[in-house]
């Protein structure tokens, strides 16, 4: 009987130890504080776009753009602004002593003593001519030496506040004749100018702006008038302005040897200075649709593309990807995904290294 039951129990021993073990397979799981740094996002059907990657450089509108040139001879005596600041029409920029000056209000009281000595004479003349001593061409010569004196008088008060001529200074005063930034400045307290020289300094009404954007030979044909463009710069990372190709050129620059097509923006807040580099992408709109995913998504490995598609917070992959074309941020596939599927699109490369690891 004890010989039955210990063959029975090596029977059940040996049974169980051919019975094969389960077989545990690790797997890669997202915790809550990963899934924290992740974002997952379906892929978008839509017009496929390609972006044209061009260069440009922010410079005034010409048409807002005052160059002020001086009237009159004289040294600067004083300048009460700076390169980049803000004025406003009307405000006094600067002091000019100038011969000119004294010249004129010389004249000026010349004539304000000829003037009085002109009415004493009409008046006299007058009270003759009613008492008929004088004759009526008489009275209208004096008449008309009074009015020609007072014309000149006119003239040359006109042309004192023409210049801005401050009696108590003894100075021209130089008055900004707009609004706007001073984007050029070429004097200085001492500096003598003269009539008809170069511009003293230039103010540039900076609320809108020109983007030039350089347009080579190989993408003339691509670039076309109302064009969307967006445009980035090193002092604004991560903003994107936004514009559209208002004008382009016909005549090709002879030194940069490239067709210059021109975007209008407005300067909200002033951000865009004359002279600042833009790099511009223009989107090139076409008929075949694709499948669209953030470039974010993209993780570039062994000289491919890869994301990382979620079907639960253990069920992750890797998927090999094709790229059709990119445009502004969005990367259109033309193979390896499908439209049903989630990827992630913040922070993927975190995801790709722990998967690719198990």
């Amino acid at each position: 009987m004890k010989y039955a039951s210990f063959s029975a129990l090596l029977l059940f021993l040996c049974a169980c130890s051919s019975e094969e073990a389960p077989h545990s397979e690790e797997r890669f799981c997202l915790d809550e504080n990963f899934k924290q740094k992740i974002e997952f996002v379906q892929p978008v059907m839509q017009d496929a776009a390609q972006g044209i990657p061009l260069t440009g450089s922010v410079e005034s509108n010409p048409d807002k753009v005052v160059n002020f040139v001086s009237l009159v001879n004289g040294i600067v005596s004083n300048t009460y602004f700076s390169l980049g600041d803000k004025v406003t029409r009307g405000q006094v920029l600067a002091e000019l002593r100038s011969t000119e000056l004294s010249s004129m209000q010389a004249e000026l009281q010349t004539l304000n003593s000829q003037i009085r000595v002109a009415e004493n004479k009409l008046k006299s003349v007058r009270s003759m001519f009613e008492d008929g001593i004088s004759s009526q061409r008489d009275l209208l010569e004096a008449q008309s030496e009074l009015d020609i004196l007072k014309a000149e008088k006119q003239k040359v008060t006109a042309n004192l506040q023409l210049y801005s001529a401050s009696r108590e200074k003894g100075v021209f005063q130089i008055k900004a004749p707009a609004s706007g930034i001073v984007t050029a400045k070429a004097i200085a307290a001492g500096t003598p100018i003269s009539a008809d020289g170069d511009p003293l300094f230039t103010i540039s009404d900076l609320s809108d702006v020109w983007v030039l954007v350089n347009v080579h030979a190989g993408n003339v044909q691509h670039i076309q008038q109302g064009m969307e463009v967006d445009m980035r710069t090193l002092s604004y990372p991560g903003e994107v302005f936004k514009g559209k190709v208002s004008a382009i050129s016909q005549v090709l620059d002879a030194e940069a040897k490239v067709l210059k097509a021109r975007v209008v923006l407005k300067n909200t807040g002033f951000k865009l200075k004359p002279g600042m580099l833009v790099d511009v992408t223009a989107s090139r709109q076409s008929t075949e649709q694709a499948l669209s995913i953030p470039t974010a998504a993209l993780v570039f490995d062994e000289n491919q593309h890869f994301v990382v598609v979620y079907k639960n917070d253990c069920d992750l992959r890797i998927q090999k990807i094709e790229i059709l074309s990119e445009n502004n941020g969005t990367t259109f596939i033309s193979e390896g995904l499908k439209g049903d599927e989630k990827i992630a699109a913040k922070n993927p490369l975190l995801i790709y290294e722990q998967v690719k690891n198990f």
